[in-house]
C-alpha cells in the first residue's frame, strides 16, 4: 500500500467516503483530504475525517500553490474534486466550472509529474454526447423509459452504455471539462511516465450526500420524503420516467480499494463504473421506493420542459470492468435508499438544516 495518498475534493461526499474507506483498510497509510469546503455540508465531514485519522488540508485545486504546499509527498493522487452539476454554466458564467474541473485537474497532474505519483481520476458518464444518448431507441412502460437492443450506435444495448459509445457531439459544459481532463490525464501519464486509471462513474449515491436538484438526486429524493417536502418531475413530459443506474458509494469504495491494491492491473485503462441495468430506477420508481421505506407520500408536480443537457436514459454497461476483474456492484437501489434514510434519521440534528436548504432551492 502507498505510504501517502492525496484525495482532492476530500471533504465532499465521494472524496470523504474514499478517504475513510482507504484509511480503514490501510490504517498505517497517511491519507490527506484536500478541499476548499465550497459546497455546503462538506464541513460536516471534517469531524468524521479527523476521528478516523485522515488529515484534512484546506486548499483549492484551482491554486497550484495549495497543491505544492502539502504537509506530505503523495505517492498516489485520487482526483475527486469537481463542480459536478450537468447544469453548471447554463444561464451564467462557466468560469468556476472550468477552473475547478479543468485547471484543477491540470494542477493535480502537475503535482503528479513532479513527485511521480500514480493518478486515479474520477470522471463521469456525462462525457457521452446528449443528442446521441437521447436518439437511442426506447419504449415506454408504465413506470419507465426502456432502452432497447439492436441500437444503431456502437456501445449501446439493453445493457446500457459501454466505453465504445461515440464521443462526437456536445455533452454539457460539465461533461466537456471531464472529457478534456481524461485526455489530459492520459497524455500526462504517457509524457511523464506515471501510471493512471480513469473511472467514468454513473450516478453515485449513499449516506452523507447533500443532494441538490442538479446533483445528488437520490439523496434529495429521500430527504424530500423524509421531511415531507414537495418535488418535481422535470423534463421529458414531466412523467418521471427518465432512468439512471445507481451506484452505492461503498461499491465505488470497494472498487477503488481493489484498484489501489492492484494498480498495475488497472493502469492505463478506462472503465465505465455504475450500478448497471439491475441497479437502475426511474424517478417514478424511486418515488415508490421512497414511499415504501419512509412511509411518507408527498406531492410531486410536473414540469414537462426538458433542461439543457438532460438525458432520457443512462444505464452503465460495466461489463468490461467485470470481465477484467470480477468487480460487480453488490448494493442495489433498495439498500441505497434505506441507507440514506437511516443516515438522515441518525444524523437529523446535524444535517437537517443543510438538506432542507437544498430542498427549497
Amino acid at each position: 500500500m502507498y505510504e501517502c495518498v492525496l484525495i482532492t475534493g476530500g471533504a465532499g461526499f465521494v472524496g470523504s467516503s474514499i478517504a475513510l474507506s482507504l484509511k480503514q483498510r490501510w490504517p498505517e497509510s497517511r491519507v490527506l483530504a484536500l478541499d476548499n469546503l465550497r459546497r455546503r455540508g462538506s464541513e460536516l465531514n471534517l469531524p468524521r475525517l479527523g476521528n478516523a485519522g485522515v488529515r484534512f488540508v484546506q486548499g483549492d485545486v484551482r491554486s497550484q500553490a495549495d497543491l505544492l504546499d502539502l504537509p506530505d509527498r503523495p505517492e498516489l493522487i485520487i482526483e475527486c474534486s469537481a463542480e459536478p452539476s450537468a447544469q453548471a454554466g447554463y444561464g451564467g458564467s462557466p468560469e468556476y466550472l472550468v477552473q475547478t474541473n479543468l485547471a484543477g485537474c491540470f494542477h493535480c497532474l502537475e503535482l503528479a509529474r513532479r513527485v511521480k505519483a500514480d493518478f486515479l481520476f474520477l470522471s463521469t458518464s456525462r462525457v457521452y454526447p446528449v443528442e446521441k444518448l437521447n436518439s437511442l431507441r426506447f419504449e415506454e412502460s408504465e413506470t419507465r423509459f426502456v432502452l432497447l437492443d439492436g441500437q444503431a450506435l456502437p456501445g449501446a444495448s439493453a445493457h446500457g452504455i459501454s466505453e465504445d459509445f461515440p464521443l462526437e457531439g456536445p455533452r454539457s459544459l460539465y461533461g466537456m471539462t471531464k472529457l478534456a481532463s481524461e485526455l489530459m490525464v492520459l497524455e500526462y501519464a504517457a509524457a511523464y511516465d506515471f501510471r493512471c486509471v480513469i473511472n467514468r462513474c454513473g450516478l453515485i449515491a449513499g449516506p452523507w450526500q447533500m443532494g441538490k436538484t442538479d446533483q445528488g438526486v437520490v439523496a434529495l429524493w429521500v430527504a424530500a420524503h423524509y421531511f415531507e417536502r414537495e418535488l418535481n418531475y422535470i423534463g421529458f413530459g414531466g412523467l418521471g420516467k427518465q432512468v439512471r443506474d445507481l451506484l452505492h458509494v461503498q461499491d465505488l469504495c470497494d472498487l477503488i480499494a481493489q484498484q489501489v491494491a492492484h494498480f498495475e492491473l488497472y493502469s492505463g485503462k478506462l472503465f465505465n463504473v455504475g450500478g448497471g441495468l439491475d441497479g437502475s430506477l426511474s424517478l417514478r420508481e424511486m418515488t415508490a421506493l421512497c414511499e415504501q421505506i419512509t412511509g411518507n407520500g408527498i406531492a410531486i408536480a410536473s414540469e414537462p420542459r426538458t433542461r439543457p443537457a438532460d438525458v432520457r436514459i443512462y444505464i452503465t454497461d460495466y461489463r468490461r470492468l467485470a470481465d477484467l476483474t470480477g468487480w460487480r456492484p453488490s448494493r442495489g437501489p433498495a439498500l441505497i435508499v434505506s441507507d440514506i434514510c437511516e443516515w438522515i434519521g441518525a444524523e437529523e440534528k446535524l444535517v437537517r438544516e443543510v438538506l432542507l436548504a437544498q430542498l427549497t432551492k
